[in-house]
């Protein structure tokens, strides 16, 4: 194997520990991409009869209650954690590949034909006429100058789209004043995760260059911000880890080196940043896309139903706060209490466990081995209960296959809820493929987590991590082809030993911005 035969130099081993990576960590990296990463196996596609489930207006009704009560509560901290550390390049693709010279596709002509409709046009035409001696972006545009508009976009001689985050692109256009995605994530977690001391906590992971202009922004903004959402912003961010880079192979998986000889690593993906929700502290802590925000005159939909995810879970929560309880303070739970258990843990998260072993006879042997059968239960009752809980909002997808709900069964046999993307599943497998491409669900990263086991003690939650989870992509750098592996997927593998429910939310709750020409969709528009 690559691994065995790759010996690292003293060099290689300074660079992985200034990285804060280990060796051990470095060959097992080496081991994923020689051995590939296992597929999960599927039982089936989550759906309203088993695995999603989907809210009557009376249940509805009593989730939002129980978060307004919950919010009431000056002792609750709730927090609100936005992955924010991708670069807005992507979101910008064809621009990039227009202004290096290629003919406008359609949706850059889109672009160009929309202008004055984004909430960055106003900037833009400031840049330009700076840049140009007076130039608007309508003149620059009538004399074919099309590509030093598209320029003043996307590099540092105008906004520099291309070199800064979603967080500081400008997303929406208000009368008086444009907002951007930052701004939107913090006037929408004001309305639904504000507590009873008029304080709404933000957490955003960003990239190291990105850490100025982002508090930058903030200190210019947050001011007029909390003026009118009523609240406090109590913002903060953090970085992904170098500890979780991964190493680049080549296509024979041999590690790469750059020009001066050293290994290359790259970001281990958004798995990474377990880490970083491992460090912050909160009872509640809801999780959204930084691109997947409107502006206010299309929020209600989404605080309703964020509301009732954040409701539903303190449910939960509640019931397995009562579960541990009662089995950990009771020496020898009865026969009832395990069943009442089990059959939540099957209702609630899809969990299934084994029936209580039957025993004939009731002679002091029988007994015995029925109060033993009674307590190995219990033991696996109550470590399958002290596990972080997660509710996922998912959207109907009808006809579209897609990253989203499954029921799976691990190496143990056991059963649970599991998001799952394509690549983790063994598609030459027929059973797994069609399972795979019957979801009716999509999953769009919407979130609310509890991270506390009854006691109030907060749990580690890298212990959750399934680490045979992850994917290895084909990347290019420099010219050269390679193999990237990411880390289980923060709301995949990373979150794999969660006890997990998933619930039917509107599709109106789902609107990310994936390229720059999302913005021009209603649902992003305030004209």
């Amino acid at each position: 194997m690559n691994k065995e035969t790759y010996e690292p130099t003293a060099a290689d081993l300074a660079q992985i520990e200034n990285l804060g990576i280990s060796r051990a960590q470095l060959e097992k990296q080496l081991t994923a991409f020689e051995e590939g990463i296992p597929y999960l196996s599927i039982v089936r596609a989550a759906d309203s009869k088993s695995g999603v489930t989907v809210l009557t207006e009376k249940q509805s009704v009593a989730a939002l209650e129980t978060w307004a009560q919950l919010l009431r509560d000056p002792a609750v901290n709730v927090l609100k954690f936005v992955p924010a550390s991708g670069a807005a390049s992507r979101m910008f693709k064809d621009l990039h590949r227009f202004l290096a010279g290629e003919d406008p596709t359609p949706s850059v002509q889109e672009v160009l034909d929309n202008l004055t409709h984004f909430a960055f046009y106003d900037a833009l035409n400031r840049a330009c006429m700076l840049g140009e001696g007076g130039k608007t972006v309508p003149k620059l545009l009538e004399r074919g100058e099309a590509r030093v508009v598209i320029k003043y976009l996307l590099t540092e001689v105008g906004l520099n789209y291309a070199n800064l985050p979603k967080a500081l692109v400008l997303f929406h256009k208000y009368p008086q004043v444009s907002r951007t995605a930052m701004e939107e994530h913090l006037a929408e977690g004001a309305m639904y995760t504000r507590n009873s001391k008029g304080i709404t906590r933000l957490h955003f992971t960003l990239s190291p260059e990105h850490i100025k202009p982002f508090d930058a922004l903030l200190q210019r903004r947050k001011a007029a911000l909390e003026e009118a959402y009523s609240t406090i912003f109590q913002v903060t961010h953090s970085i992904q880890k170098s500890s979780t880079d991964t190493v680049a192979v080549d296509l024979e998986n041999h590690p790469l080196r750059d020009e001066d000889g050293e290994l290359i690593f790259r970001p281990g993906g958004h798995g990474a940043l377990i880490e970083n929700l491992n460090e912050v502290d909160a009872d509640i802590i809801f999780i959204k896309n930084i691109d997947n925000v409107v502006p206010d005159f299309q929020k209600s939909s989404t605080i309703i139903h964020k509301k009732i995810l954040g409701g539903y879970l303190v449910q939960l929560r509640d019931r397995v706060y009562h579960y541990a309880a009662e089995l950990s303070n009771t020496p020898k739970p009865s026969t009832s209490l395990l069943s009442e258990v089990q059959s939540f843990l099957r209702d609630a998260f899809c969990i299934e466990t084994d029936e209580l072993s039957s025993v004939e006879g009731d002679d002091p042997l029988a007994e015995l081995q029925k109060e033993e059968n009674r307590g190995a239960l219990a033991r696996t009752l109550r470590q399958l209960l002290n596990r972080p809980i997660r509710v996922c909002g998912m959207v109907r997808n009808d006809g579209e296959p897609g990253g989203g709900p499954y029921i799976v069964r691990d190496k143990e046999g056991r059963t649970s809820l599991q998001i799952l993307e394509k690549s983790q599943v063994d598609m030459n497998n027929i059973h797994a493929r069609e399972q795979y491409e019957s979801s009716r669900y999509f999953n769009p990263v919407d979130l609310v987590c509890c991270i506390k086991d009854y006691r109030g003690n907060k749990y580690d939650l890298r212990l959750f991590v399934d680490p045979d989870t992850g994917f290895i992509s084909n990347k290019s750098k420099g010219g050269r082809e390679l193999k990237a592996l990411e880390l289980p997927g923060l709301w995949n593998g990373a979150m794999s030993r969660w006890n997990t429910a998933f619930v039917e939310v509107p599709a109106d709750t789902f609107n990310p911005v994936k390229t720059v020409n999302d913005l021009l969709r209603p649902a992003h528009s305030v004209e």
